[in-house]
């Protein structure tokens, strides 16, 4: 069984929520890669999102644009990546995730790239420029490898489109928030909530928010809704700013309210 999976069931049988933080593969130097991973898990992050950096990421804000960009002019290469993994997943026990785009790893070479993060330890990617008719590029390699592809649905997406996506894969949907790129929000759209609960009712797997959670009181909000939160733009701020208090007090406001409901 796939990390990922044995995480959500622990969490169901515990009546918890997940929170999984996202950060910048580079961004500081691939070295500090290995310090900001065992701060998180030790904070309490149930899994990790490492983000590849690229020239072109579609799917992101100004706030980890400007991180992938400060990555790659500190020379970061996607083999840096993987290697660094590598190294830190001996001492690392929860799931760690690759977010990239497609084009890297056309690169790189599907099936070998699906080799080499398969030896690192990743236990799930995320391709948000990869939709549901051309991920058979990747699948099966994958699906040898044990990854987890981890798929998106957004507030446009089709309740039949949904419906098809979480019926795929055991690790979770990423349900995303807005209508746009990430980036902090200082609120959401009133028919989020309902928009939320009904990915969760259609999906057989967890359901997951993520863009824009940038406040304790807004990973509150969203638990109430689904099995736990993603959060990005802001923990590169955090952690640009040294503010580790802050990122603590996220992590700690999705345990907090799931121990209310």
């Amino acid at each position: 069984m796939n990390r990922i999976e044995k995480v959500f069931q622990n969490l169901q049988k515990n009546n918890q929520k997940a929170f999984v933080p996202y950060i910048m593969a580079g961004d500081g130097g691939i070295d500090s890669l290995k310090e900001k991973i065992t701060f998180l898990e030790k904070a309490g992050a149930t899994a990790i999102e490492i983000g590849i950096p690229f020239s072109d990421p579609v799917a992101d804000g100004p706030v980890i644009q400007q991180a992938g960009i400060r990555a790659l002019k500190e020379g970061t290469t996607l083999k840096d990546v993987v290697a660094a993994v590598a190294e830190i997943r001996p001492i690392v026990h929860i799931p760690l995730l690759f977010m990239t785009y497609t084009n890297p790893m056309m690169a790189y070479g599907f099936e070998q790239f699906i080799k080499d993060i398969e030896a690192s330890g990743i236990d799930g990617l995320i391709v948000p420029d990869m939709p549901i008719e051309q991920e058979e590029l990747i699948v099966p390699y994958l699906e040898e490898a044990h990854i987890e592809l981890i798929r998106l649905v957004t507030l446009q997406s089709p309740l039949s489109r949904i419906e098809e996506i979480a019926k795929r894969g055991k690790g979770f949907v990423y349900a995303v928030t807005v209508n746009g790129i990430t980036g902090a929000r200082s609120s959401f759209k009133e028919e989020l909530g309902a928009h939320l609960k009904k990915v969760k009712e259609l999906s057989p797997i967890p359901v997951l928010a993520g863009f824009g959670i940038s406040f304790p009181d807004q990973v509150e909000e969203m638990i109430t809704y689904c099995d736990g939160v993603i959060v990005g733009s802001k923990m590169i701020e955090l952690f640009d700013k040294g503010d580790l208090q802050s990122i603590v007090d996220l992590i700690d406001a999705s345990k907090i309210r799931a121990s209310q409901l």
